[in-house]
């Protein structure tokens, strides 16, 4: 491939990525209801078909989108929120710099032209208010909560009481209740600080996280009858909730993901780890034999 052909190539490229992203944000803006996200949506559709067009003067051809990625981006913001959605995008479509540099000479004042598109983009971006992420710190209580109390009461249990049903029990028991109180504790928490959120769903969205982990750190006890097998299964669901959620923030609110996923699942596995030991000497203290 010669140096021409080379280039228009990536001309083409960065084409099909403004005019795919057109669309996504377009079909994006439609389904959202809230008037001012959905008029922020269709500002930065119209800027990527201004981006395509900029493109085109130096093609002199039409591209069509990748309407694997317009379905792709679409899904996912919708099932996990728009805001998601587009950052997941905007980091996997990824215009190389690589690319960028072999343009330079080529293009006029292509890296000022560049970084103002980004930063344009960038900032309509963070206009963006998705309610979602406004409770994210509540699902991140929920979550933390579960994941650290109910991991080291399973481990606990595990060795105190080494039957599954029990387990179970006590798990599920000690679980909804603390989803309940963690809720409660939201609400009066949201009710009496200055913030946008409402106390009704921060709760809300605090006591779901809570219940849905609770649910699923139990579920291997229900499933299977090996206490020992059903404590690494939990523990492993436990890492892996933690690895997915924050990956999702990492993502959409443009955290670290390495710190914040060390930082609980450390917290996690080590009050397990504490509340395992406290559990095998409560059962060789009290001589409990079930």
């Amino acid at each position: 491939m010669s140096q021409e052909e080379s280039i228009g190539h990536i001309l083409e490229n960065f084409q099909r990525i403004e005019i795919t992203e057109h669309h996504i944000y377009k079909n994006l803006a439609k389904s959202i209801k809230d008037p001012e996200n959905s008029k922020i949506l269709n500002q930065i559709a119209d800027d990527e078909l201004g981006h395509y067009e900029d493109w085109k003067e130096y093609t002199q051809r039409d591209v069509k989108p990748n309407q694997w990625n317009v379905f792709k981006y679409t899904l996912i913001s919708r099932i996990f929120g728009f805001t998601f959605g587009i950052k997941l995008m905007e980091n996997g479509e990824g215009k190389a710099q690589e690319n960028y540099a072999k343009l330079r000479g080529k293009i006029p004042d292509i890296d000022k032209w560049i970084q103002e598109e980004e930063i344009h983009e960038q900032k309509l971006i963070g206009m963006l208010d998705e309610e979602r992420l406004r409770y994210a710190g509540s699902v991140v209580l929920g979550l933390n909560d579960a994941l650290v109390e109910l991991t080291g009461a399973l481990a606990g249990l595990t060795l105190a009481l080494q039957n599954v049903k029990l387990i179970a029990l006590s798990g599920l028991i000690t679980g909804i209740a603390a989803s309940l109180s963690m809720a409660a504790s939201e609400y009066l928490s949201t009710r009496s600080e200055d913030t946008d959120k409402h106390p009704v769903r921060a709760a809300v969205y605090t006591g779901i996280a809570y219940i849905i982990t609770v649910t699923l750190l139990v579920l291997p006890y229900l499933i299977f009858q090996n206490y020992i097998l059903d404590l690494v299964i939990t523990l492993t669901i436990g890492v892996l909730i933690i690895a997915v959620f924050n990956y999702y923030i990492s993502v959409a609110k443009d955290e670290s993901f390495k710190k914040s996923f060390l930082e609980m699942a450390g917290l996690s596995l080590g009050v397990a780890l504490f509340s395992f030991i406290i559990g095998y000497f409560i059962r060789q203290w009290l001589g409990v034999d079930i």
